[in-house]
């Protein structure tokens, strides 16, 4: 079956979008409500089981990505036997995940106070919470969870988009009522239990009205399973830094700060990791067709898809970079005021680590659809121990600053020359190498030269909180997309970025000419 790459990353990106700024407001809404009804640390305690969480769905990692590989090539065959195979192997995979989260997450138990520091509010059990949070991980893994593998396979992550934003309507309203009339904790997380079971049981339901041909059954040979098996493997192990990156520091946090601490790194940090949402929806959009191109197309076409989505991130990077270290200080005055907030150094760092981490996020989204885990499975270990070990060694010196510099050096030193070495010598031309580092270079350079420019301007506006947001905001927006274009003009793949966005633009009308 060949897949309509240009369609379906329309139509996932369009959806996707929807469904990133529901799913980016509609949990700022809730958050905003939590800080007000129960308190700062109610919400360094929800952001702190949901980093140990993260932690346990390590025994995950590896598992959907290596299915999804395994089906592109199934799916370009049309082959139905296969795919069926696969999604019985998925489902008996997703079985003893969420057995060994519920084991593993009941023998930590009794340590979870210790990672806290101080106090928690007097009303509420920790144990108690604890388990609310680890069953709605554990029941996520049962319920038909095994047939999101067809979604993203086939590119149809907009189901899932649709999915979300209709149980999640409900949820929200439910969970408002909760915080507002109730204040109590307890239903808004019961609430959420049931509604990751009730997006389980819709996202099955439809999927298999939509591929009715597609049912768990049938065998596959014992080389298949192997190799897959050493995918997992591998692939786990090249995940593994991502979570420990984002969910140490939150741990460490707790451990070392207090709740409070926790709860305004993640205030600034939710803006950040909404952003680079924004990018992931463009980047998982076309995520199937990464590994289709490079199944299908010559290198010299993926190198120049390569540098054509490198130059779009590099873009929305450096506008979003712009925007976080122009708007963020005056956002949080109006959100959660002046006593919850950090100083300006820490917004420097956060900007560092956004452009680091959407670098970083570009080259595994290549890496995964290339399939090449087994060759970059050191990778992860090493940068996920540096990080772990600077974490340690600074947080108590240096407080919130280390956290963040930690991570930016473990990306900057270690994880992005390595992974970028292993997607020359595995994937692409490696003759193309250093001509694309000095490329990466050069963005990096010209995203610090525009944030200077845009910063000296923007700090000549100082009105009302909500007029130097919205003022600040569109002088950036503008600023940076005018230097932008004057600086990558000059690039040969403009006209490649440009003739995309003309092509993305046409299907996008097409689509919507059709459904009216």
């Amino acid at each position: 079956m060949k897949l309509n790459r240009t369609k379906n990353a329309v139509r996932n990106s369009f959806f996707g979008g929807i469904n990133f700024a529901y799913t980016t407001i509609a949990p700022f809404i809730m958050r905003t409500l939590m800080l007000y009804y129960l308190g700062v640390e109610y919400t360094g305690l929800n952001g702190l089981f949901a980093s140990i969480l993260q932690v346990l769905n390590l025994t995950e990692l590896g598992v959907g990505s290596a299915m999804n590989y395994s089906m592109y090539r199934a799916i370009a065959n049309d082959d139905e036997a296969q795919i069926c195979a696969l999604m019985k192997l998925y489902r008996k995979y997703y079985r003893i995940i969420g057995s060994v989260i519920a084991v593993i997450g009941l023998i930590i138990l009794p340590f979870v106070p210790k990672l806290i520091k101080g106090s928690v509010p007097e009303d509420l059990n920790v144990f108690v919470l604890y388990i609310l949070n680890l069953a709605t991980t554990v029941f996520s893994y049962f319920l038909f969870a095994y047939r999101n593998c067809l979604v993203a396979s086939f590119q149809r992550n907009d189901i899932t988009s649709k999915v979300t934003i209709s149980v999640h309507t409900v949820t929200y309203i439910l969970q408002a009522i909760a915080l507002v009339l109730f204040r109590n904790y307890y239903i808004y997380l019961i609430l959420s239990l049931a509604s990751q079971l009730l997006i389980n049981v819709c996202t099955a339901y439809i999927t298999t009205k939509m591929f009715p041909k597609y049912h768990p059954e049938g065998e596959l040979s014992k080389d298949t399973i192997t190799a897959i098996n050493r995918r997992v493997k591998d692939i786990f192990t090249a995940k593994f830094s991502t979570v420990v990156m984002n969910s140490s520091d939150p741990i460490i946090i707790s451990s070392f700060l207090g709740l409070t601490a926790l709860a305004m790194y993640q205030n600034y940090y939710y803006i950040v990791h909404a952003l680079a949402t924004l990018l992931s929806v463009l980047l998982s959009s076309v995520m199937a067709g990464f590994g289709n191109s490079l199944l299908t197309e010559t290198s010299e076409k993926n190198i120049r898809d390569l540098k054509k989505f490198t130059m779009i991130i590099m873009w929305l990077s450096s506008v979003f970079v712009v925007g976080i270290i122009s708007c963020i200080q005056p956002v949080m005055d109006i959100w959660v005021g002046p006593d919850l907030k950090f100083s300006f150094g820490i917004v420097i760092c956060f900007c560092i680590y956004y452009f680091t981490s959407a670098t970083l996020r570009l080259f595994n989204m290549y890496k995964d659809a290339a399939g090449i885990w087994t060759y970059d499975k050191y990778r992860p270990m090493v940068a996920a121990g540096a990080n772990l070990t600077l974490n340690l060694l600074t947080v108590r010196f240096l407080g919130i600053y280390g956290i963040i510099l930690s991570t930016v050096v473990a990306q900057l030193v270690i994880s992005i020359p390595w992974i970028l070495r292993n997607l020359f010598k595995y994937v692409f031309d490696q003759k193309a190498f250093f001509s694309y580092v000095k490329r990466i270079i050069f963005y990096f350079v010209d995203a610090i030269i525009i944030c200077v420019i845009s910063l000296i301007v923007c700090n000549q506006i100082v009105l009302s909180p909500w007029l130097t947001f919205i003022t600040r905001g569109i002088v950036c927006v503008i600023i940076s997309n005018v230097l932008i274009l004057v600086t990558f003009k000059m690039l040969p793949e403009f006209d490649d970025c440009k003739e995309l966005l003309i092509k993305l633009i046409s299907k996008g009308r097409k689509r919507l000419s059709k459904k009216s």
